[in-house]
């Protein structure tokens, strides 16, 4: 098999992430990992306007990532998590909550998708329930997380041996 070689989709969902910054991080680091598709669910902003033109903001980041890799804006998730689940894909999501894993013992054994949650609020425990598990990055710090585009790329080249 070749290096980039996907042997599943690799998935991102970037749920209620508000700055445009943060999206077009992900978009590059996405890129670099080999990601089948991002998707943009609830006010997460898409690297078109409404006017369908692009948004500088997340292209200044993302350097051109936001052309290469698929995405699509998908404003109720939980209908996209159904999608998913019925394509026989792996839900999983990026969280510190009580029924939260290490990271690091996470192996796919299919496709997946990796949610990504809001700066401050994280990901919301009816969308939590959904999941089939839930992942965390553990803190050693006196901070209790990490920038959510930073926790993308930890979780996604590990997850993925990269």
């Amino acid at each position: 098999m070749k290096k980039n070689q996907k042997k599943h989709q690799i998935f991102l969902i970037l749920h209620n992430i508000r700055s445009a910054y943060n999206v077009g991080s992900i978009f590059r680091t996405a890129d670099a990992a080999g990601v089948s598709k991002i998707y943009l669910t609830g006010y997460t902003p898409t690297p078109l306007d409404r006017f369908g033109r692009p948004r500088k903001d997340i292209a200044k980041v993302a350097l051109g990532a936001e052309k290469t890799i698929p995405w699509e804006h998908s404003p109720n998730i939980k209908m996209l998590l159904k999608k998913l689940k019925e394509e026989k894909t792996h839900i999983i999501a990026l969280e510190q909550a009580g029924n939260s894993i290490d990271y690091k013992t996470f192996k796919p054994k299919n496709s997946f998708a990796l949610i990504l949650g809001n700066e401050v609020g994280g990901i919301e425990k009816n969308i939590l329930k959904l999941c089939d598990e839930v992942l965390e990055i553990p803190m050693r710090g006196k901070k209790e997380s990490l920038n959510v585009s930073v926790s993308a790329g930890i979780a996604l080249f590990r997850i993925l041996d990269i």
